[in-house]
C-alpha cells in the first residue's frame, strides 16, 4: 500500500472483526509511528496497548461509568469548543446525521443514538486498543506533535491491512482508566484508539465523511 492509498483509505471504523492483532504487529505500527516529527525531537507521547482480558475489563469499567455516572466525569483538557460556529457546527452535524442514517437510526431516536455512542467504550468490538497520553508539563505545541504521532499510528495500521478509530471519548474517563493502567500523574490521557480488522458487512463502516476541496482551504501565491 503506497502512502496516498494509506491516507485516503483511512476512516473511522466503528465495528471490527474479532480477529486478533498480534503483539508484533502492534509493535511494528508503533515503531513506524514513532518516526513522527516533534519539536526538538522531544517525543512527548506514551502508549498503553491492550488486548484480551485487560482490554475487556477496562472497557467494561468505562462503559459502566458512562451508563451510571457520566455527569461525574470530565476530561482534563478541552477538546471541543464551548461555543460552536460555522462551518464547524455544520460539519459536526453532517457527520452525526450521516452515521445515524447509515445505521438506520432516526434523528429523534435518543435511545439508539445513546446505545451507539456507548459502543465507543467497548472499542467497537476491536481486539486491540491503545491509550495515548501526553506529558502535561509541556505546552500547546506538543499537542501538534501528538497529533502527528496519532495520525502516523493510523496510517501505519493501514499499511498492515488494519483500521482504527481515534476516540477522544475515553478522555472523559481518565480516572477510571488510571485504575487499570500505570499512567503517571504527569501524563494527560488524550484519547483511545480502537485497532483491528474492519467488519465489511457493518453499515456504519460504509459511511465515509467528506472533505473540503483544496481550493476551499488553501491560498496560493507565486505558483
Amino acid at each position: 500500500m503506497n502512502v496516498d492509498e494509506a491516507i485516503t483509505s483511512r476512516k473511522s471504523v466503528r465495528r471490527f472483526l474479532p480477529t486478533p492483532v498480534p503483539r508484533a504487529t502492534v509493535e511494528h505500527i508503533l515503531e513506524v509511528a514513532a518516526r513522527a516529527p516533534s519539536g526538538h525531537n522531544v517525543q512527548p507521547w506514551r502508549v498503553y496497548a491492550l488486548a484480551g482480558e485487560p482490554l475487556a475489563k477496562l472497557g467494561a469499567a468505562v462503559l459502566h461509568a458512562a451508563k451510571t455516572e457520566a455527569d461525574a466525569h470530565q476530561p482534563e483538557y478541552e477538546y471541543y469548543p464551548t461555543k460552536w460556529v460555522e462551518p464547524y457546527i455544520g460539519r459536526r452535524r453532517a457527520t452525526g446525521f450521516g452515521l445515524y442514517a447509515a445505521l438506520g437510526i432516526a434523528r429523534d431516536d435518543a435511545a439508539r443514538r445513546e446505545a451507539q455512542m456507548l459502543r465507543n467504550y467497548t472499542f467497537f468490538d476491536a481486539p486491540a486498543g491503545l491509550m495515548v497520553t501526553l506529558d502535561r508539563r509541556l505546552e500547546t505545541g506538543s499537542f501538534m506533535d501528538l497529533g502527528m504521532f496519532i495520525q502516523s499510528i493510523m496510517i501505519a495500521a493501514r499499511g498492515q491491512g488494519l483500521h482504527t478509530c481515534a476516540q477522544a471519548a475515553f478522555a472523559w474517563y481518565h480516572k477510571i482508566i488510571r485504575a487499570h493502567l500505570p499512567i503517571a500523574d504527569d501524563e494527560l490521557l488524550t484519547c483511545g484508539i480502537s485497532l483491528g480488522y474492519e467488519d465489511p458487512s457493518a453499515p456504519e463502516n460504509a459511511f465515509i465523511t467528506t472533505r473540503e476541496p483544496v481550493g476551499a482551504f488553501t491560498h496560493f501565491e507565486g505558483f
